[in-house]
């Protein structure tokens, strides 16, 4: 019997938490093995399809670690295609939880659940509703999939979940659509938003995943560092300017550019820019028992010594 499965495993924070994870006891799944260490224990699975029913019905884990997430898609993938993993993904495995008596479901959702909204609350606590724009797939999905573990609680309480609400995860290695806008000549920003953002480091979040599998109490929470970021914070901390464009005008030019390939960014980024949810980890702290070991800008400035900008 496996004590600890995780879905995804194969990426950056599923390749730390196996190293943090006893080896005898875990189990790490993907598409494929990568640069998993040699000691890590790997089965192919694809939660598109059965794979979560088979390998989960064989293996009978205590606990469930869903990491299974397309963040950032590939070139040429579809929505379709994101959403089958996204939202079809979590439904395969929250099924084969359930049928197989899993103990417990850790889930990493995201900030992004919440929506960008004008009126979300700065900063913002878990008893938000999660809004997450249907124009922009990633929040979108995250909002599906929080309404999917909503319903599981009601009709299947015996699992125990633990929602983790992620802000955005740098490291010293992150390259990402994020990273991208911080290495432009200048930081780009909407009329007169702030722009903030929040951060957590890639190391509190594998102790986070570590303490939700294997101690921490079920429940929903923000994971954040303290603090957040302006597009003027991150300004100075870059010695960089910062171009401001009327919402109206940033729109105009993303609808153009982005069929013809000039931006990889369409329309729908300017509430991204505009109204990023900004979370509270007061509940991280006090109900989870976990501060993070890295503020905000703390995070932040540990990528900007790595980075190449």
């Amino acid at each position: 019997m496996t004590g600890i499965l995780i879905t995804g495993g194969a990426g950056m924070i599923g390749r730390e938490l196996a190293r943090a994870l006893p080896a005898e006891k875990t189990l790490v799944t993907d598409l494929a093995r990568g640069a998993l260490p040699e000691q890590v224990r790997f089965r192919t699975m694809d939660v598109t399809g059965s794979d979560p029913e088979t390998v989960i019905g064989e293996e009978r884990p205590d606990v469930v670690i869903h990491l299974a997430s397309i963040v950032t898609p590939v070139p040429g993938m579809t929505r379709a295609e994101a959403c089958a993993v996204d939202v079809n993904g979590t439904r395969n495995v929250l099924e084969a939880c359930v049928k197989n008596g899993v103990r417990r479901l850790v889930v990493t959702s995201s900030g992004a659940a919440y929506g960008y909204h004008p009126d979300n609350p700065i900063p913002i606590t878990e008893t938000a509703p999660c809004r997450g724009n249907p124009e922009f797939a990633y929040a979108d999905h995250k909002r599906r999939v929080e309404e999917l573990l909503a319903r599981a609680r009601q009709e299947h309480p015996k699992l125990e979940q633990v929602i983790l609400r992620v802000g955005t995860v740098l490291g010293a290695e992150t390259d990402n659509q994020i990273t991208a806008l911080f290495r432009r000549k200048r930081l780009l920003a909407v009329g007169n938003s702030d722009s903030p953002f929040v951060f957590v480091w890639t190391k509190d979040l594998v102790r986070i995943l570590e303490r939700a599998a294997c101690s921490g109490p079920p429940g929903i929470f923000n994971v954040a560092g303290d603090g957040w970021m302006t597009v003027e914070d991150l300004a100075r901390s870059l010695n960089k300017s910062v171009l401001r464009m009327p919402a109206w005008l940033l729109k105009a030019a993303l609808t153009l550019a982005h069929p013809l390939g000039l931006s990889q960014y369409g329309p729908e980024q300017v509430r991204f820019l505009q109204y990023r949810p900004v979370l509270a980890n007061d509940r991280l702290k006090s109900d989870f028992g976990y501060t993070p070991e890295l503020t905000s800008s703390e995070v932040f400035n540990l990528w900007k010594r790595e980075a190449v900008i």
